[in-house]
């Protein structure tokens, strides 16, 4: 009984081997009648299976967000549903989203309401810089309160400051004669793309600039070939395609002009030198019969990196540009900006292009602030103060607010 239990198990071993051994020498006439196409065969069916899963996964996840979205559009929270519309609004980038979701009327409800204005005398001190800054100027890269305040001998003064649930970068320019509106083109009308931020600093040999007006930006992947509104550079008005846009312009006595319309007329009849449009209802703080007004929106709580300009009782400017969309900075509201520009003392402010579009542009910070170039990115080694929070590069763009030499 052993002896055949032993056989059957000799047996069933060389039959095995028997597998083995076939198996094996298969796969080797395989390979010597097929070669490299056997295996190139092999791999293909690989790659092609898990392509199939990676889209697969894909569509599930755009589904999810698409429905997500949907839901936020058309659910219970009217208020959650506003603040993203109003954040997806205050760009040129993002502000056709809310139209995937909702209808043309209802899209323009929300920015109505969110444009009802609330009216507040405010006192600024025309003297005021950055009074309650803590600490001297402390940068992107230096994080250093106690080192000494820096050489300003180029007219440009740089703050870092922060406010609730956003990281603000302001510049103090203090030759208004300085500022001007540069552009990607003398000619828009042929015009086929705007230009990066330091690519037009560089073309005009400024030390300075931040992001402009609006442009076409259709699906949020425009071009920036040209501007949208009423747009003056040095003294020539070099667009003006009739639409109604708030109007930030520089008159020939360097002062900040703002208006919610500006005509070609008009600007002309007020000697505008240097100007730009963004979107509606953007003027921010005037002085109206020597009064000082802020135009506060408490129904825009929409978060987003921001831009805007603003001017002093003394002719200074007030440049503005804030980070969004980080764990950090989630981004400022409407009112947040107005804050920020009473606290640095402007007596008039309009909002500029925001989202992707915002960007702080200073030739010479990093050797000015001794910044640890290791501590930065591609881009703000080019240049770039604010940390770019996009998936691209920088943007292009057709108009720029420049500081010149």
């Amino acid at each position: 009984m052993k002896k055949q239990s032993k056989k059957l198990t000799l047996h069933a071993s060389r039959r095995e081997g028997d597998e083995r051994r076939y198996k094996i020498v298969r796969t080797q006439a395989k390979e010597k009648k097929y070669g490299a196409k056997y295996y190139a065969g092999f791999f293909l069916r690989l790659f092609y299976r898990i392509i199939l899963i990676a889209v697969t996964l894909l569509f599930i996840a755009l589904f999810g967000v698409f429905k997500t979205l949907d839901t936020v559009a058309h659910g219970p929270s009217d208020t959650f549903r506003d603040f993203l519309v109003q954040s997806a609004m205050q760009a040129s980038a993002t502000k056709w989203v809310p139209g995937l979701f909702l209808s043309d009327e209802e899209v323009q409800s929300i920015v109505d309401a969110s444009g009802e204005k609330v009216i507040e005398e405010v006192d600024v001190d025309p003297t005021q810089t950055h009074s309650d800054t803590p600490g001297p100027v402390v940068i992107p890269g230096k994080d250093d309160p106690d080192a000494p305040p820096p050489d300003i001998s180029d007219g440009i003064e740089l703050h870092l400051d922060s406010a609730g649930t956003f990281r603000a970068y302001v510049m103090i320019v203090h030759d208004p004669s300085k500022v001007f509106v540069g552009v990607s083109s003398s000619r828009f009308k042929d015009a086929v793309r705007g230009m990066r931020i330091y690519d037009a600093a560089e073309k005009y040999n400024a030390i300075a600039a931040i992001n402009g007006g609006e442009f076409q930006d259709t699906g949020g992947v425009g071009l920036g070939e040209r501007p949208i509104g009423l747009t003056y550079s040095r003294g020539e008005c070099v667009w003006d395609d009739g639409r109604k846009r708030t109007f930030i312009g520089i008159d020939k006595n360097d002062k900040l002009v703002v208006a919610e319309s500006m005509t070609r007329e008009q600007a002309d009849a007020l000697g505008i030198r240097d100007g730009l449009s963004f979107q509606t209802k953007n003027v921010l703080i005037e002085t109206v019969d020597g009064k000082t007004v802020c135009y506060y929106a408490p129904n825009n709580k929409g978060k987003a990196q921001r831009t805007a300009i603003g001017q002093r009782a003394d002719g200074k400017f007030v440049f503005i540009v804030t980070d969004g969309r980080s764990a950090s900075s989630i981004g400022a509201d409407y009112d947040d900006v107005i804050d920020m520009m009473v606290k640095y003392g402007a007596v008039t402010a309009a909002m500029l292009d925001g989202g992707s579009s915002s960007m702080m542009y200073y030739k010479n910070y990093i050797s000015k602030y001794n910044v640890n170039e290791s501590e930065l990115d591609e881009y703000q080694r080019l240049g770039l103060v604010n940390k770019y929070k996009a998936f691209t590069r920088p943007r292009y763009l057709p108009t720029f607010f420049m500081v010149g030499q």
